[in-house]
């Protein structure tokens, strides 16, 4: 499932090649007609991340609300003929040229596969497939979900100490708190287990048996590895003294992670194995000679 950074980076790619012009929207599928035809000719307005949400706002009021789940994805398409998977950086084959409606929008190609919405503008297209939730909701149905969530450490409105208001109190452990997201929005399962293991925080600890100071810490080193993310397009979570090559690019993923699907591998800092256990249908990984209860 992507996690947050992927989905800010969406709303910056919507915002700079959608933002401000008329959208025509279609389901090709047909599950998102009703929906699609709400915001069909309309502006995109605005365009916000909240954890995993992405939220598209129109002329009229109305959001477009999209979770992409464990299966969704976007894929993007432009004038010039490049075509954008999944995060907006990836680049793939050339397409055919393009051609214009009377309107001055873009003619996309056929879609291909199970396309729940499609948004064309003058300059592009961007095609949603098999999101968990994909919806049109007014300002307050948005609000009623954004005051479900935790702070997203990437938006500016965060409160960290409201989340820590709910760990401080909790005798859940610190690994099932940070992956709830009305405590802490965003955050999946490589961000959960590699700020721990950054912090040297046992991940079976209690919330309630953290310190303000190590929650703050905690806090302030996840928003920085999701501004890295939103950054760079890909989670780096090693310190450059602990990577073979520092500088290597495209940066290989066994150098970008310390424990993260490295079970009994040797853990980069103290050559630990690294162990894994299952915890709320995922994987969570640790070093049990960094992380020390």
């Amino acid at each position: 499932m992507p996690e947050g950074h992927t989905l800010h980076r969406l709303a910056e790619h919507f915002e700079k090649a959608f933002g401000g012009g008329t959208v025509r929207a279609t389901s090709p599928q047909g599950r998102f007609a009703e929906g699609a035809a709400r915001v069909d000719g309309r502006v995109l307005t605005e365009s916000e991340a909240h954890g995993k949400h992405l939220f598209l706002g129109f002329d009229s009021g109305e959001w477009l609300r999209v979770h992409l789940g464990l299966y969704g994805a976007w894929t993007f398409g432009d004038a010039d003929g490049e075509r954008h998977l999944g995060a907006p950086r990836a680049r793939g084959a050339d397409l055919a040229p393009l051609v214009r409606d009377g309107d001055g929008l873009i003619v996309p190609p056929a879609p291909v596969g199970a396309v729940r919405a499609r948004l064309v503008n003058a300059s592009g297209w961007a095609d949603l497939r098999g999101p968990s939730a994909c919806e049109v909701v007014t300002e307050d149905e948005k609000q009623a979900v954004q005051d479900r969530l935790g702070p997203d450490p990437l938006r500016d409105d965060a409160d960290p100490e409201r989340a820590w208001r709910t760990v401080s109190r909790s005798r859940t452990s610190i690994a099932a708190l940070l992956m709830r997201q009305d405590v802490i929005a965003g955050i999946g399962n490589i961000y959960r287990a590699e700020s721990l293991f950054r912090a040297g925080i046992d991940p079976a600890t209690p919330g309630r048996e953290l310190t303000a100071g190590q929650w703050a810490a905690l806090w302030e080193d996840l928003a920085g590895l999701l501004r890295d993310g939103v950054r760079d397009g890909y989670i780096i979570t090693t310190r450059p003294e602990d990577r073979p090559d520092p500088d290597a690019r495209p940066v290989p993923r066994p150098d970008t992670l310390y424990v993260c699907y490295r079970t009994g591998e040797p853990c980069r800092v103290c050559s630990s194995p690294v162990a894994a256990s299952e915890l709320a249908g995922r994987t969570l990984y640790w070093c049990p000679g960094c992380q020390r209860g």
